[in-house]
């Protein structure tokens, strides 16, 4: 073989990605990453039999964790492992490392970072689950990372069930979503929130909606284009660099990604909801 035929080879290899989450939440990064990575398989699961994850008790939810992974890892062999659940990185990636040392799992941490330093007016809100508010991660990143902002910490209970209503086709209240994100806006001394970190992978989901329901601009911070950046250089480390495409075209143009959505219940998916997830280029089912 000639040395230009191992090089065509080496890029002509394209992963296999697995990207997790309670619910629907982590189609917002698979579409970031999918964009990146057009020419990748992909597999999307869903554990929608126990959402939402805030529910769960810490050793429960990683139990639960470990026990999907442990299984579809042994399945569908990826070779890396998106882990597009706040509530679930801050809690089982220790464990999902030392488990699985030869796969690369990539984690979801609230932006809390690129908002401090973005905000003007040094006042930020973290929109977030009950359960990532409450996390030593959560306030450990805020110390780390903010400690020259105003940080309003908002636990929204609702609004990931909110989205996932959204998603299955139908109605939602903007009252029931404003309720959700009202306190994420704080008005003091002649200053306003300026950016709210979308800190649970459904929010982007509401996108549209919150952004018409806020009562002033503000930078919404989502975290998955960030989350696909790191999936990508995770990859290139690992050996499985872009196709020759990437050379002349900008990723994704022309391109769409494909794969398949698996779901851990049993429920039959309702027609508009598997309409969605063709349209970003996922199947339901094995």
């Amino acid at each position: 073989m000639s040395g230009w035929q191992k090089v065509y080879d080496q890029l002509m290899i394209v992963p296999t990605i697995l990207v997790f989450d309670s619910g629907l939440g982590g189609l917002t990064v698979y579409g970031e990453i999918a964009a990146l990575r057009p020419q990748a398989h992909y597999f999307y699961l869903a554990d929608d039999a126990v959402f939402p994850y805030g529910a769960l008790p810490a050793e429960a939810l990683v139990e639960r964790v470990n026990g999907l992974m442990d299984h579809w890892i042994a399945v569908l062999k990826p070779d890396i492992v998106v882990i597009a659940c706040n509530t679930a990185s801050t809690l089982v990636l220790p464990h999902l490392r030392a488990r699985h040392p030869h796969v690369p799992f990539v984690g979801t941490v609230p932006a809390i970072k690129p908002a401090a330093v973005q905000s003007r007016s040094h006042m930020i809100s973290v929109l977030a689950t009950p359960a990532t508010v409450a996390r030593d991660y959560t306030h450990d990143l805020i110390r780390e990372h903010a400690a020259h902002c105003e940080v309003q910490l908002v636990g929204a209970p609702n609004l990931a069930s909110l989205a996932e209503r959204v998603m299955h086709g139908e109605k939602v209240n903007d009252a029931d979503i404003f309720a959700e994100i009202a306190l994420c806006f704080v008005e003091r001394n002649g200053k306003r929130t300026d950016h709210i970190v979308l800190a649970c992978t459904h929010y982007p989901l509401l996108l549209a909606h919150v952004q018409r329901l806020a009562p002033w601009p503000v930078q919404w911070v989502d975290p998955a284009p960030a989350i696909a950046r790191r999936v990508d250089h995770v990859l290139n480390q690992t050996g499985f660099v872009q196709a020759g495409f990437a050379q002349e075209e900008a990723p994704g143009i022309g391109r769409q990604a494909s794969g398949r959505a698996l779901f851990t219940s049993d429920k039959v998916q309702e027609a508009v909801l598997i309409a969605a997830l063709a349209q970003i280029g996922l199947k339901v089912g094995p």
